[in-house]
């Protein structure tokens, strides 16, 4: 066996073994931490009362761009708010005001 091919093999086998181990790396957050990331950014404008999140994450489209997102909900004394929450990032995609 010539060297030079051992060597492009093992290169070639440890960019595949570093490829499929940054894909795994991506995973999502926690949804307690999506919400608790969606609660801070509300509290900096008003209290807020309560609030809740979907466990699993769903599929969200806007703009032309898909996203994996948490959806929730947060409430203050007389406004509930629909939030979508990037699901590997914990970015706020969009709110909604509901009543």
């Amino acid at each position: 066996m010539r060297w030079k091919t051992f060597f492009a093999g093992a290169a070639a086998g440890f960019a595949a073994a570093y490829a499929v181990q940054a894909m795994r790396a991506r995973t999502f957050i926690s949804s307690e931490k999506a919400l608790s990331l969606a609660k801070a950014a509300f509290q900096r404008s008003a209290p807020i009362s309560g609030s809740w999140i979907q466990s699993e994450p769903e599929t969200y489209e806007k703009n032309g761009l898909v996203y994996k997102v948490y959806k929730g909900g947060i409430c203050r004394e007389n406004e509930q708010y629909e939030v979508f929450i990037d699901a590997y990032t914990g970015t706020i995609i969009d709110t909604y005001r509901l009543s």
